[in-house]
């Protein structure tokens, strides 16, 4: 078909990994493995690496973990200007440097936001990057203070820093123990198994059948952090291994964040593409998109459900003009169990799918390296798409607490840009109402869903959200530890409970 040259492709991706004590383990900082993955992305192009770095007119970085939120410290440093400290090493000096926003939406964003610019005449080429070195940064701070090497990097130069984003934690529920990623997670698990019906040991179950396949993916692919097959009950039996880490879940179904991982792809227009020699068959397409974000938490008619994430994907799919049965290649965000079914749920997606609900292994298993888990699965897909000419492959990215929902549609058909309708979708979703929340809750109650943390010395913390059975408004409080066996006993969802505040916190006991 004819093409607009302005027409945006992904002509090249690249990764980099390594794991402590491998042989050739060389503790690359977060600018090093970004740009190992940078360079092995410009040679995936199969053109003159120094001529597309030279042509690259945008470097746009993935937030890392250590600086996502306000006053976080790099405990061995950290590059001023990431984007450029990439650049820089790969020989590139673009007009444009950009960090994006806290989120593991981003790379699946800045794939559609870029891609639309370069469909504009706003960019010519653009490498996206981003990595992570928890893994080595910890095992360097065991050592002592003179082994220990800086990895500060003055570049200077201009950087467009967009910030931290919208701030998604609620302080109300911070001061009620829900202090992590986790917590926030387990509530909405919890409510989604309450809706389902089903028993604890069920759906424990069903969480291990639905990773089990992503152990078996992991275990195969090159850069995965933990590359060993698990069966589903060995998923969710807790041991010394895999402990409980916020209820409903042990170790093994949460994100693994001590990770050393790169990641990094190439756009260009067909028209730079051309000029640059890069061959068509390496040329993948974004046939569709959408960005879409969630209400808070808290104010969610149902917490166990993603709407926006749904929305997301049919929207992205429809402007692509295919649909679910259509995909050979799946990647859904899987830092926890829910971030995959509440997705797969109403797109009608099993489990047992023979293609596979992921292409990496998942965040658990291949690695969730802080915010760019998702450049792993663009450049995952962007080869098996090569491999499968014709054949369509979705990533489907989340951010937040189930809050922030960015898909594309990626095929080596050719395709003419398709800008997407996200603010009218984004309107529609905004306009559902939210459920009336109160910090002063007094009264009986019923327990709409909860969670327990667990902490290493044994201890237990007890987080509930309800609501009061006078005017329906939603609550969230906290236990007391000598309550803690009877508030808990049985199945809390739906359990009769009173609450009544004591100083900032509402406290919840048994009735």
């Amino acid at each position: 078909m004819s093409l607009d040259p302005r027409t945006p492709v992904v002509v090249g991706v690249g990764e980099a990994s390594e794991r402590i004590g491998e042989p050739g383990y060389a503790a690359l900082s977060p600018v090093g493995l970004g740009a190992a993955a940078a360079a092995a992305a410009l040679a995936d192009t199969g053109a003159d690496p120094a001529a597309v770095a030279a042509a690259l007119t945008v470097v746009a970085g993935v937030r890392q973990f250590e600086m996502s939120v306000p006053g976080a410290v790099a405990p061995l440093g950290r590059a001023d200007n990431y984007p450029r400290a990439v650049a820089r090493r790969v020989g590139a000096d673009p007009r444009r440097a950009v960090l994006d926003v806290v989120g593991g939406q981003s790379p699946q964003r800045l794939v559609s936001e870029f891609a639309g610019a370069i469909a504009r005449g706003e960019a010519g080429a653009v490498l996206l990057v981003g990595a992570e070195a928890m893994s080595t940064v910890r095992d360097l701070m065991s050592r002592p203070e003179a082994e220990r090497p800086d990895h500060g990097e003055h570049v200077g130069g201009t950087l467009e820093d967009r910030g931290y984003g919208s701030e998604l934690r609620s302080p109300v529920a911070e001061a009620h123990g829900v202090l992590s990623p986790a917590a926030y997670y387990a509530l909405c698990e919890n409510a989604r198994r309450a809706r389902l019906g089903l028993a604890r040991d069920a759906y424990a179950h069903g969480m291990g059948e639905l990773f089990a396949p992503f152990t078996r993916v992991a275990a195969g692919h090159p850069h995965a952090a933990a590359p060993r097959v698990r069966e589903p009950d060995e998923l969710v039996t807790t041991d010394d291994r895999n402990r409980m880490i916020t209820d409903p879940y042990p170790r093994f179904l949460v994100s693994r964040d001590q990770v050393n991982q790169g990641a990094a792809a190439v756009l260009t227009s067909v028209g730079t593409a051309h000029d640059l020699g890069i061959d068509p068959q390496r040329w993948v397409f974004l046939h569709g998109h959408a960005d879409l974000t969630e209400h808070a938490v808290l104010d969610r008619p149902d917490l166990g459900a993603y709407p926006a994430a749904e929305a997301a994907v049919r929207h992205a799919l429809d402007r692509a003009g295919t649909g679910v049965d259509d995909l050979a290649a799946i990647d859904l965000y899987s830092c926890f169990p829910i971030a995959v079914s509440s997705v797969a749920d109403p797109l009608g997606l099993a489990a047992d799918d023979p293609r596979g609900l992921t292409v990496t292994g998942g965040l658990p298993f291949f690695g969730g390296p802080g915010n760019d888990y998702s450049m792993h699965a663009v450049a995952e897909v962007v080869r098996r798409l090569r491999a499968d000419p014709g054949t369509y492959g979705l990533v489907g990215a989340n951010g937040g607490f189930l809050s922030k929902y960015s898909a594309g549609v990626y095929s080596t058909r050719p395709a003419p840009w398709r800008d997407d309708d996200s603010a009218a979708l984004q309107a529609r979703l905004d306009a559902v109402p939210t459920v009336p929340t109160t910090t002063a809750a007094d009264g009986a109650a019923t327990v709409e869903t909860w969670t327990v943390r667990h902490d290493r010395d044994g201890s237990r913390h007890a987080v509930v959200v309800g609501r009061l059975d006078d005017g329906g408004a939603r609550f969230i409080g906290c236990g007391r530890d000598d309550e803690l066996p009877e508030l808990l006993a049985g199945d809390p969802a739906g359990a009769a409970v009173r609450v009544r505040p004591d100083g900032k916190l509402t406290i919840v006991t048994p009735r």
